[in-house]
């Protein structure tokens, strides 16, 4: 149960055309990132799912009926928000009871289903706790659990750690990444951290302009981008581009190299530079290298700590069979 087809749905905004006639499948237990820069429209896609946004034209269908003009709760689909949407004056039981009460479900049956999700969050000895009184992390959690109550057909995130500080967000990462394993449900993300997207999908959905540029399991987006947008936004830094000279070598408009993908020495290479940025974070060390022909600075990332400065002279040297290839219509070349 749980398997979400979109077929040509589009939506405008009076004649603004935000989400193009798209087609998408989420399978049953997958977990799909949207993933894209801001205002790419991976959040009213969400919305579109959820029912919170009508569709201009298009249908959706939930286990392969048409859920199209469902309202939101005839869908049986629940949402984390980004805002954790609690009640101040409410404890975390009643919080999480929320939906059930709603619902008239039997008060025993709630608190079963309490306790179940308490467990399987670790809040446990929060319940009687208000939401003040509870850490972002914890207030998240809360949120994840009043959803898993309702035993949704699936789980839809919008930007749920876009609140919570660096080290939160890594943690509950982890916690939501274990959840779906646990529930085997499917969840639905979205982020503009390409960084949560690798880390937590099946199967990650590129957009840009509410457009779907790639689908694909993280591996195959970061080995084999479909065009220059993708190698641009997946990865971490960023793929170097080049133009020029250098591109029509390799017989492309574009070439592409990951920092990780480029053979550091200081003493010969391919590609002479000088060290502008030098970040040393100890496991790693990367570099913002002025290229001698480059119109754009090249990134390097080198496994553990290397004695560089501002101003070095270094030398680079691509790995020639992970150069990526794009044509003058920014798409890959084979």
């Amino acid at each position: 149960m749980g398997r979400i087809q979109l077929k040509q749905v589009q939506k405008k905004f009076g004649d603004v055309e935000v989400i193009p006639p798209l087609d998408l499948t989420i399978e049953e237990g997958e977990f799909v990132v949207f993933v894209g820069p801001s205002g790419c429209g991976k959040s009213t896609l969400l919305r579109l799912i959820a029912g919170l946004e009508d569709t201009t034209s298009g249908k959706i269908e939930i286990d392969g009926a048409d859920a199209t003009d469902l309202p939101p709760a005839k869908r049986k689909l629940a949402m984390v928000f980004q805002s954790y949407a609690l009640y101040p004056h409410m404890s975390v039981r009643k919080n999480i009871a929320f939906p059930m009460r709603m619902a008239k479900m039997d008060r025993a049956e709630q608190n079963n289903r309490i306790e179940a999700a308490a467990k399987a969050l670790n809040l446990t000895d929060y319940l009687d706790r208000k939401p003040g009184q509870l850490s972002g992390g914890q207030r998240q959690r809360v949120a994840i659990g009043r959803a898993i109550v309702r035993e949704p057909l699936a789980f839809l995130f919008d930007e749920p750690l876009s609140n919570l500080d660096a080290a939160l967000r890594v943690g509950m990462r982890m916690e939501i990444s274990e959840l779906h394993k646990k529930l085997d449900t499917t969840m639905v993300y979205v982020t503009h951290d390409q960084v949560e997207a690798m880390t937590m999908a099946d199967k990650i959905v590129v957009l840009q302009a509410g457009v779907i540029e790639q689908v694909g399991s993280p591996l195959d987006l970061y080995r084999e981008p479909r065009n220059i947008f993708v190698a641009g936004f997946i990865g971490s830094p960023k793929m170097n581009l080049i133009e020029g000279a250098e591109a029509e070598r390799f017989g492309a408009q574009t070439i592409g190299i990951r920092p990780e993908h480029l053979v550091f020495s200081k003493d010969s290479g391919e590609w002479t530079g000088t060290v502008g940025v030098s970040e040393h974070l100890g496991s790693d060390t990367f570099l913002h290298v002025t290229v001698d022909g480059f119109a754009e600075a090249v990134s390097v990332r080198i496994s553990g700590e290397v004695d560089v400065h501002f101003g070095d002279t270094v030398y680079l040297s691509p790995q020639l069979d992970l150069i990526h290839k794009f044509g003058a219509d920014g798409l890959r070349i084979k």
